[in-house]
């Protein structure tokens, strides 16, 4: 892991580590994730979450998600709201929005509403910290 990597592409590097097995990966993640702050962890597992439905209902295939591009994500318990998240799918960010409950452990999404946006253009990547 190098200095000053982003937590959320630690996480993500647990997530498609690749493993012999399913479980070994999934054993992996929750443990990842246990060693985070409840919020972060929150943030974690619902842009998992987003990723997963976006990649079995559209013609997308997300390969990372980040639910604070152009604005923090508003938390209020178990429940978060991303207005200004992102996804990348085939070398291009697309917005994304979506609401979020997590179970009181924050180590599940139980529910999710989203919404995909336009491509978000290269010009704006570096501002919102995003990369190729």
């Amino acid at each position: 892991m190098k200095v000053g990597m982003p937590l959320s592409a630690v996480v993500a590097a647990l997530v498609f580590v690749v493993t012999p097995s399913p479980l070994a990966a999934q054993s992996k993640l929750l443990a990842g994730l246990k060693r985070l702050d409840p919020r972060t962890r929150l943030e974690q597992v619902c842009d998992l979450e987003a990723m997963t439905r976006i990649r079995k209902e559209t013609q997308h295939r997300p390969d990372r998600a980040k639910s604070n591009v152009s604005s923090e994500p508003k938390h209020a318990g178990h429940v978060l709201t991303a207005k200004g998240g992102a996804f990348r799918s085939k070398g291009k960010w697309y917005a994304l929005s979506f609401v979020c409950e997590g179970t009181p452990d924050h180590m599940k999404a139980i529910k999710l509403k989203y919404q995909v946006g336009q491509v978000i253009p290269q010009s704006k990547w570096q501002e919102y910290g995003l990369w190729r």
